[in-house]
């Protein structure tokens, strides 16, 4: 009786192990999934765009600026958070491909609350963030579900995925805090960028050493230069920020 050989179609339909991606791995260019995941972050840009020419037709300069500030972080600290752990742990078995979906649920729960979020600005109330929260809470269970799943995968950097976990679930505390504390609009905006800062070099200056992270592969793919056949898009005129992070024999990734 003839064995027939598992096609690479079936093994996608398997659950790989997380052992952590080499960061000197050549060609780790963005796949599908996470080209669709970026089309999500499209549409909250689109919506806080729009949002900000509404506010500026009417001639109300500052709220819009605000709003926009206020939205472009919450959207860019996101996908941040994702490409980080994407070029580390992408094993793209079926359960990273339906956290990821659920990702993107979050995604455009968050867009879906920035329209209130700049009412309430334009309006001089207290910060109307409660659904881009809730955006937050959908991204950050799936986000520290996966962090979970790598520190109890790989042995060898469990620590430094708790600690990413631990720290994401703990920026998500300081999130929804800010729903029920009626905090001024400078306070809110005060709070938000200095905790989530402190917490995000926290984590990186401690344990950037120790985990498969490609800082470089993040950097490229925030100028979408990569292509999900490996070839690299024709570089633009605005070239991505350089991003390092020393290993523990001290050279450069």
């Amino acid at each position: 009786m003839s064995k027939t050989k598992p096609s690479a179609h079936s093994h996608a339909h398997h659950v790989s192990r997380m052992s952590g991606r080499d960061p000197h791995q050549g060609h780790r260019a963005a796949t599908p999934l996470e080209l669709l995941f970026d089309l999500t972050f499209v549409i909250a840009f689109g919506l806080a765009a729009s949002q900000l020419a509404h506010l500026l037709a009417e001639g109300h300069f500052n709220a819009g600026l605000i709003g926009f500030g206020f939205a472009s972080f919450s959207i860019c600290w996101a996908w941040v958070n994702f490409s980080w752990f994407a070029s580390a742990y992408d094993t793209d078995d079926w359960v990273f491909r339906i956290v990821t979906m659920v990702q993107m649920v979050g995604v455009l729960i968050l867009a879906v609350g920035l329209p209130p979020m700049f009412d309430s600005i334009d309006k001089g109330e207290h910060l109307n963030n409660s659904i881009m929260v809730l955006g937050y809470v959908v991204m950050r269970v799936a986000m520290v579900f996966q962090w979970l799943r790598a520190a109890h995968q790989d042995p060898l950097r469990r620590r430094a995925c708790m600690t990413y976990a631990a720290a994401i679930a703990i920026a998500q505390l300081g999130w929804t805090v800010l729903i029920f504390l009626d905090f001024s609009l400078l306070t809110t905006f005060v709070f938000v960028v200095a905790f989530t800062a402190a917490v995000g070099a926290t984590v990186a200056a401690r344990h950037c050493t120790r985990g498969p992270l490609g800082a470089r592969r993040a950097a490229r793919r925030s100028s979408a230069r990569d292509r999900p056949d490996g070839r690299r898009r024709r570089p633009s005129s605005l070239s991505a920020p350089r991003m390092s992070c020393r290993n523990s024999r001290g050279s450069v990734d």
